[in-house]
């Protein structure tokens, strides 16, 4: 992080979004204002925009034509967003922040309320950011930033980022201290978190090879790569809460039982049909998901065929179309979609990228029934993925707005696009 941004200590931080989120509206904003005022640093670079009209997104309009739904449902574009990737929806403003495999995270405003953006800038532009993906609030309104190996906090973001580069922000995890550098790589970098029910921070950690070496898997498992981690909001209290997760890049809370789900990717190389990818559901801490043992459903690796799993894995509960790329999900909570899809998953399969024949790249639905486990998973929307196999989107996130409209970003378009509902016809 250089130097022109001023970092505070974290329960200052929080103290910060907490009392701006408490107070009446004129006092909330002369709070952000002194607080603005507090950190200005002197850097007054412009943050970058992305324009929101023009051939670019005329012509991404022009391709959701091709975007097959269920009756009643309509397809938009939300806003032009470059490499767009996980998504993070501020609970009283509904501005979106959107991480990238890059160095940027985007902020994208809808300020008149007419569901699509009216500006997209990139969020605290004084900070170097490494592959920051992971983007997830607290319901205090804190916004958590995870990088490659580093895990950022930033208090009332969406008034902060406004109109300059300068934030209030806190170090939650120093960079260098996620994992142990040795294991950094941009294969299976991307991170994804959640805060869950017990306030807790989450982050789903992948690791660098598609199957590791046996020697170097207790070392990974000591540090939670292969699994999932959680700690307290401040970085403290760090504990693996799953086990044998190959690369994670989606999870998310049943509002119902308050469990946690997750998609993961599985290994490649096996062929086209095999292993399947992942949907699961963790209900304690410490379960193992069968990593490495597995490279996908219960379909054994060759490079742990001859040693015995661990006692008790969890399969998943779903098994998906293989190497589809399942990744971000989310449970819909809204009353704007029918009955049938109320308490579901929504899911974005990102598309393969070495299957001899592609697949993925759309929207997958799974019910989640009366006891808590899954349903058949579906097709919600597709044809991003043309008849000749070739890309003309890869959804990565799906996350409901206030309206309970979704929102789907994808980083091969740089686009983030709006499905609502207008009733079957």
């Amino acid at each position: 992080m250089n130097a022109t941004l001023k970092l505070l200590p974290f329960a200052v931080a929080t103290l910060f979004a907490t009392q701006v989120a408490t107070l009446p509206a004129a006092q909330a904003a002369d709070t952000v204002n002194t607080l603005s005022n507090f950190q200005q640093t002197g850097n007054t670079t412009p943050p970058e925009t992305v324009p929101q009209t023009g051939a670019r997104a005329d012509a991404l309009r022009e391709n959701l034509k091709q975007i097959k739904l269920p009756p009643g449902f309509k397809i938009e574009l939300y806003a032009v967003v470059p490499e767009a990737r996980h998504m993070a929806i501020e609970p009283s403003t509904g501005v979106v922040f959107v991480g990238t495999r890059k160095n940027r995270v985007w902020q994208v405003t809808d300020r008149t309320k007419r569901r699509v953006a009216d500006d997209v800038v990139s969020f605290a532009s004084s900070v170097t950011f490494k592959v920051p993906n992971g983007v997830c609030f607290s319901p205090d309104g804190v916004l958590y930033v995870v990088e490659q190996n580093r895990v950022l906090a930033f208090p009332a973001a969406q008034f902060f980022g406004e109109g300059g580069p300068d934030v209030a922000a806190a170090v939650v995890v120093p960079q260098g201290k996620l994992i142990p550098t040795q294991f950094e790589s941009f294969n299976h970098g991307a991170r994804a978190c959640r805060i869950g029910p017990d306030k807790k921070l989450y982050i789903a950690l992948g690791q660098p090879w598609n199957v590791p070496p046996k020697d170097k898997l207790a070392e990974l498992d000591k540090n939670g790569l292969a699994g999932i981690i959680r700690m307290d909001q401040n970085g403290k209290n760090r504990e693996v809460y799953a086990h044998g997760v190959r690369n994670s890049v989606g999870m998310d809370f049943n509002p119902k039982d308050k469990t946690l789900w997750f998609t993961d990717n599985q290994v490649d190389g096996m062929g086209d049909d095999i292993p399947p990818g992942e949907l699961n559901h963790a209900t304690k801490a410490g379960e193992n998901f069968g990593f490495p043992w597995y490279g996908g459903g219960k379909v054994r690796t060759e490079e742990y065929k001859d040693t015995t799993p661990p006692a008790g894995v969890v399969f998943p509960q779903v098994d998906f179309a293989a190497h589809a790329a399942d990744l971000g999900m989310s449970f819909y909570t809204g009353k704007m979609f029918p009955a049938k899809y109320q308490g579901g998953i929504f899911d974005a399969e990102h598309g393969s990228w070495n299957r001899t024949k592609p697949i993925g790249a759309r929207l997958m639905f799974i019910p989640i029934k009366d006891d808590g486990t899954a349903g058949t998973a579906e097709v919600f929307a597709e044809g991003w993925l043309t008849p000749n196999g070739e890309y003309m989107g890869r959804p990565v996130d799906v996350q409901q707005l206030q309206d309970g409209s979704l929102l789907v970003s994808d980083d091969y378009a740089g686009a983030i696009y709006r499905i609502s509902y207008t009733g079957a016809k």
